[in-house]
């Protein structure tokens, strides 16, 4: 059974849980419109600390995710995987409960909230003695009972269950320690307000203040140099570092101070290996770390899906890519980005997960979707897949990957322009239509005795095409260049070329109900499609789902084993545990042979 405030009250409302806001909103507008000023402003100063709060984390969480700024100062080499996601979802249940605290405090002591002054000196004064006399002792031997037996089975062990700290994971706790959080937060701006000395100033600095030092010390990037400490010794005693706390994950018996080392130094829980540890992760810094055996080169698909990413909203970045309303008014930002990108990023690091001891890490090529088609664009994309591919031989990168557009026929020739002008590349520079092709015949059917095929001239569609000619069924490709059809035709049995015909219009397949779309196509071409068609993808972005007498499958995906470890995060068309076929590391192009079709 779980134990009384073990759970959250509203643990089940879910995004309905903000609705415990709504008083305060309302009091704040009706305030505003019929009284004709705010009355009670602490109820604006409570909504806005909340969403300061809120901004903290997000912007910790921010950083910790910027893997291309952060890699090599990472104090577990481990990801977050879905599993710590999910069970930090509500990470920010503590800002609501001490939200409503807040409000009971201001309702019952109305006369002396009032009178706080926007600024009064003195107060940090007295925040900062009561601080370390009374919260950081008491958090400090609350936290130890909290690893008793009975306290830590109970309660604190959710805590302790993420593998990996995040800035999130601060917050990822039951109802009763959030209740003694609070008291411990509590203690010094009561302290303040009672005796007089408190400002508003004060007030938001230490809440703020608070939570960034909370996010500071779950965040598994190592933010404090070593500099500091060996040069000022004895700051060491007064302020925690992620390496500290991050020891207390791993060994639990050490390390339980809220900011102050120093307390564990008195009462004899200190880690003897933390100022080690700490000095050991700051001079390897400058150090690259271990070489991914795989890599997959991908790039941005268009303006939406580019917040899609772990450094963005890492909840978002976890699920199936779908637009959202309240991502739209991110829209502008993104965009005055994406020119940024355009005229100085570089390829950089986005995620990783280790399978089966091989390292597996994603790069990005800083280009949209629409520039691919920018013939004036085509070089400086070139020249930035190559500095890829060079960098990554240089590494010792076993394998790297193009994803998409990146091996675009007409782009680069699907990686040969690149193989060919360095014949001497180690890496192997895969494109993996080999297994995506594999993926889109395995989902067709095995009655069907007619398709059609768009983006039929590509290296996929034409692999895709001989494989089911071969297979006696009739393939509808639509092409308008007769000599591309017929160089694909040669390719193909005497006995089985008559199964592959060139169609120039979509009219032709109005009585096909089988559609393998590899080139996008708009919704009024959809509606040359039978009813009751279905829409077979490989192309990216995805084709609009326009027809509902019609359904749609998803990008091609092929299912990770359960064994993955740091998988996290979710790219366009692909769905929890799996991977789109180009991101395995078969279908090398040094060593295919173009002469030849897939199934060869």
């Amino acid at each position: 059974m779980v134990k009384p405030l073990a759970f959250w009250p509203w643990e089940n409302l879910g995004i309905f849980k903000y609705v415990m806001y709504g008083p305060l909103v309302a009091k704040v507008v009706c305030s505003w419109i019929y009284e004709d000023s705010l009355n009670d402003v602490w109820c604006l100063h409570i909504l806005i600390v909340c969403g300061l709060r809120g901004s903290v984390h997000q912007l910790w969480s921010s950083y910790n995710n910027m893997l291309f700024l952060t890699r090599n100062r990472r104090i577990k080499q481990q990801g977050v995987d879905f599993m710590q996601i999910d069970r930090e979802w509500d990470w920010d249940n503590f800002i609501i409960l001490q939200a409503l605290l807040a409000s009971l405090v201001c309702l019952m002591l109305s006369s002396m909230v009032e009178l706080i002054p926007v600024w009064n000196p003195k107060g940090f004064i007295t925040l900062l003695l009561v601080h370390v006399m009374i919260s950081e002792p008491l958090f400090y031997w609350a936290h130890r009972f909290f690893h008793e037996s009975y306290l830590f089975t109970h309660y604190h062990s959710l805590h302790h269950s993420s593998s990996v700290l995040h800035p999130y994971t601060g917050g990822h706790a039951t109802f009763l320690e959030h209740l003694v959080l609070s008291v411990v937060i509590g203690i010094p701006l009561m302290g303040s307000i009672v005796m007089g000395n408190a400002s508003t100033i004060m007030i938001y600095g230490y809440v703020l203040g608070f939570d960034f030092m909370r996010c500071m010390g779950h965040s598994n990037v190592e933010v404090v140099p070593a500099q500091v400490f060996n040069k000022l010794p004895f700051l060491r005693y007064l302020i925690y570092t992620p390496t500290y706390h991050s020891l207390h994950h791993t060994e639990a018996g050490t390390n339980f101070c809220l900011f102050m080392p120093l307390f564990d130094a008195m009462w004899n829980t200190l880690n003897c290996n933390s100022w080690h540890l700490h000095n050991k992760i700051t001079t390897d810094s400058g150090k690259n770390g271990r070489v991914p055996d795989f890599v997959f080169l991908a790039h941005v698909v268009d303006i939406m899906s580019a917040m899609h990413v772990p450094f963005v909203i890492r909840s978002f970045a976890s699920i199936p890519f779908c637009t959202r309303i309240f991502l739209l008014p991110c829209w502008p930002f993104t965009f005055i980005v994406m020119l940024m990108m355009w005229a100085w990023s570089k390829t950089f690091l986005l995620t990783f997960y280790y399978l089966r001891g091989h390292l597996h890490q994603t790069w990005v090529v800083p280009r949209y979707g629409f520039q691919y088609f920018l013939p004036f664009a085509a070089d400086g994309i070139n020249k930035l897949i190559e500095e890829a591919i060079l960098r990554a031989d240089r590494k010792g990168v076993k394998v790297i990957s193009l994803a998409a557009l990146n091996k675009n026929e007409a782009l680069n020739g699907g990686g040969t322009l690149f193989v060919n002008k360095h014949p001497d590349l180690k890496v192997r520079v895969v494109h993996g239509n080999t297994l995506t092709a594999a993926v889109i015949v395995n989902e067709i059917p095995k009655d069907v005795k007619e398709v059609f095929l768009t983006g039929a001239t590509s290296k996929l569609g034409r692999a895709i095409a001989l494989y089911l000619c071969r297979n006696r069924v009739r393939v509808l490709m639509l092409t308008s260049s007769t000599e591309r059809f017929q160089k694909i035709q040669r390719e193909a049995s005497a006995d089985t070329q008559n199964y592959l015909v060139q169609v120039t219009k979509y009219h032709a397949a109005q009585n096909c109900n089988t559609w393998i779309v590899g080139k996008w196509i708009t919704p009024r071409e959809q509606y040359w499609a039978p009813s009751g068609t279905h829409f077979h993808q490989f192309v990216v972005p995805p084709i609009l789902s326009f027809r509902r007498d019609c359904t749609y499958g998803e990008l091609a995906a092929m299912r990770l084993p359960h064994d993955v470890e740091g998988l996290g995060n979710l790219h366009d068309g692909e769905g929890s545990g799996a991977r789109m076929p180009c991101r395995r590391s078969d279908s090398s192009v040094r060593r295919l042979d173009s002469s030849r079709s897939w199934g060869d």
